[in-house]
């Protein structure tokens, strides 16, 4: 029996470590983290309304405003916020490339030409060389594929970042264009209040002319009438700002885009909530931080696989020859085919230190995501609270608006008759102005707390789409 040459012994050994080839990253499993049966918010709060429009996507559309519609499909094309994360985004899928060329062989062509001589010598020797080079290294301990994993988990992580983005923009753009509507409304409200100061004031100084009222009622009805004016300026200005945030949030320059005052549309969308295990599932940051996870995990194997040789095969196939023609004769053929093997001695613990430092960095991304859902939970309870509260101030308010403004006109029919004093009148004003405002605020509060809730269960988002869309799919979501 001949003998098995050394190096077909070694291929022999190398293709039969591929067929038994291991991995040293740890089996991953998904960290556990609370999940309570039920929101404590939610107690007795029955969404009449059903949840299809928030799942399908455009939950902006529950509020039934077009101008909202309209500026909403402004936050994809021209937000930066949203174009920096889908750079990202872009960024985690050329590494996953990157990584899984990794997996396969590395051919190269190299071609060189020289001429050389001796001094005082008048011969010349001119030496071509063409030759194809291959070389590869098989992933025997699952360092590689580990590497292409984990950079997997990135871009999944990166997609999710890239919806929380979107979503963030979108919600951000929701509450300006509300707060802006709910200074529209209380200009309106404080306009009608003061050409009814105005009528008053004109009332006051006839009575004054006329020796019926002291000087003093005329200066109050002044200073109310002045006071509501300023009050009207201060709301321009917060109008103003939420105008330009709105420019900012689709792109433009607040020089370049304004929005004209419009009706009030409240409109205020019973939002499901669910039960707070689906929440695991509806928010982008809860699954970009689990996908950290993973790709810390990951990271885990590529650090142990150091403590194994790095295996690597490579081969050649040329000629070296005087002349081009040669080149290509299969006569000066040259070929090549070896292995290599490289294992390290001693480096001082650090690869061991490599490890740890994969471990710590997996148990961070760990503190990360239970830190994430907690957080996701208390946002959830927190916006449930609010709308519960705030529906069951809105009638108690609409009651107290109602009540004040009898109360005014009373006062006011009253003074006429010379009934009551002017202070009583302007304490009564006051009131029934502040009552009004306050209902205009409660409302916008209310849609606020909406939008709010909309994003902290995820705005319909599910983390279902980063395994089904395709890469283009999932940018243009």
């Amino acid at each position: 029996m001949r003998p098995v040459p050394p190096l077909r012994y070694s291929l022999v050994l190398l293709c039969a470590v591929l067929a038994t080839g291991c991995s040293v990253t740890p089996a991953y499993h998904r960290p556990v983290t609370p999940e309570p049966a039920a929101f404590k918010e939610a107690h007795g709060f029955v969404p009449a309304a059903p949840a299809d429009l928030l799942e399908r996507g455009p939950w902006w559309r529950l509020f039934g405003d077009p101008v909202l519609d309209e500026l909403m499909a402004s936050v994809d094309i021209s937000n930066q916020n949203v174009a920096q994360a889908v750079a990202a985004y872009d960024q985690a899928r050329a590494q996953v490339t990157q990584q899984r060329a990794s997996l396969f062989p590395l051919l190269a062509l190299d071609a060189s030409a020289n001429r050389s001589g001796a001094r005082g010598e008048g011969d010349l020797g001119d030496r071509y060389r063409l030759s194809l080079d291959g070389s590869w290294e098989p992933d025997v301990w699952g360092r590689l594929r580990a590497g292409v994993a984990g950079a997997n988990a990135i871009v999944q992580s990166s997609a999710a970042d890239l919806a929380g983005a979107r979503l963030s923009a979108q919600g951000a753009l929701a509450s300006s264009y509300f707060s802006l509507r709910s200074f529209d409304a209380q200009r309106a409200l404080l306009a009608t209040t003061i050409e009814g100061y105005k009528r008053v004031l004109q009332i006051t100084r006839n009575r004054y002319e006329a020796g019926i009222a002291p000087q003093s009622d005329v200066l109050q009805a002044e200073t109310q009438l002045a006071n509501s004016q300023a009050d009207d300026l201060t709301l321009a200005n917060q109008r103003a700002q939420a105008e330009h945030t709105i420019a900012i949030l689709i792109g433009k320059a607040p020089a370049d885009f304004s929005l004209p005052v419009a009706p009030v549309r409240i409109t205020i969308p019973e939002v499901p909530a669910g039960v707070p295990s689906t929440l695991l599932q509806r928010r982008p940051d809860i699954a970009a931080a689990e996908r950290r996870v993973a790709a810390a995990n990951n990271q885990i194997g590529v650090a142990r696989a150091a403590y194994f040789p790095n295996i690597g095969l490579n081969a050649s196939y040329g000629s070296t020859t005087s002349a081009v023609p040669d080149l290509l004769k299969a006569s000066n053929a040259v070929w090549a085919l070896g292995m290599t093997a490289a294992q390290t001695l001693f480096n001082a613990g650090a690869t061991s230190a490599a490890v740890k430092v994969a471990h710590a960095q997996h148990e961070s991304a760990v503190a990360q995501y239970r830190q994430t859902v907690l957080n996701a939970f208390g946002a959830v309870e927190d916006q449930l609270a609010a709308t519960r509260i705030l529906a069951e101030q809105n009638e108690l308010r609409r009651k107290a608006t109602e009540a004040a403004d009898k109360v005014e006109t009373q006062l006011q029919n009253r003074y006429k008759m010379g009934q009551v004093v002017y202070t009583d009148v302007v304490t009564a004003q006051v009131t029934a102005l502040n009552a009004r405002r306050a209902l205009v605020q409660l409302e916008a509060s209310r849609q606020l707390a909406a939008v709010a809730l909309i994003q902290a269960l995820g705005g319909g988002w599910h983390a279902d789409l980063l395994a089904e869309d395709s890469p283009d799919q999932m940018r243009a979501r």
